[in-house]
């Protein structure tokens, strides 16, 4: 039977796109004015994440016990929920630190590669089975911010160490929430066609990340160059 091997290659494939464009988001020129905008783009992400859980666990529960899946899935988004809960609360607290106004943010129309993030997941869990979750979650949690991160975001920019809370949380949570995805994965008794709802869910997930990424990024004129290799610190 396939395993969670099968999705961990695709990934795999995609990986070295996703870890250029980390690359840039951190090492291009400007990153004093780029962290605020990292910022707010993650709270657009992560204040997604309960609710589309929350619905998934619902959807879960509709479908009772005629389908394998939804018991044992059900009760992973439930737990999942209290993990991360007011997530995105933490980002408002960092930008606040820096200044910024939390309500703006918060009212604020989350940018359109946001939505492309996110908005596949509501249709798949709507349209055709919660599982599909699985593959985003996979995606976020497997691209957990570094444990050195929060370090030279402070020493890069001279922000207080307050304003790194949720880059150095994450750092350390999302590591165990991703094996326990893949652990996950592997353990419920998936058919063929659910394994690649699954599979199909992470690579558009891949794909949107590194959209919002590249947007981070982008609006930074010295971003160009420093993907070129220059003006690196």
């Amino acid at each position: 039977m396939p395993t969670t091997t099968d999705l961990r290659a695709k990934l795999d494939l995609a990986a070295p796109a996703v870890h250029a464009a980390t690359d840039r988001l951190w090492h291009a020129p400007g990153l004093a004015e780029r962290y605020p905008r990292y910022l707010r783009a993650m709270h657009g992400v992560i204040r997604a994440s309960v609710p589309l859980m929350e619905l998934a666990a619902r959807r879960c529960a509709e479908r009772g016990d005629d389908d394998p899946v939804a018991g044992p899935l059900g009760r992973y988004l439930h737990e999942h929920v209290k993990e991360e809960a007011e997530h995105d609360e933490w980002l408002l607290a960092d930008l606040a630190v820096l200044g910024h106004d939390p309500d703006r943010t918060r009212d604020a129309l989350p940018p359109p590669e946001v939505a492309r993030l996110a908005g596949p997941q509501y249709y798949w869990i709507e349209h055709h089975h919660p599982v599909t979750l699985l593959g985003y979650i996979a995606v976020l949690e497997g691209n957990a911010p570094a444990g050195w991160l929060a370090d030279r975001i402070v020493a890069a920019t001279g922000v207080p160490e307050a304003a790194v809370r949720t880059v150095r949380a994450h750092a350390g949570l999302d590591t165990a929430h991703a094996d326990e995805v893949f652990t996950l994965i592997a353990t419920l008794p998936l058919t063929a066609a659910q394994r690649a709802a699954v599979t199909i869910s992470a690579l558009s997930t891949c794909d949107a990340l590194l959209r919002v990424l590249d947007a981070i990024t982008r609006e930074h004129p010295g971003a160009a160059r420093a993907s070129k290799g220059e003006d690196r610190p």
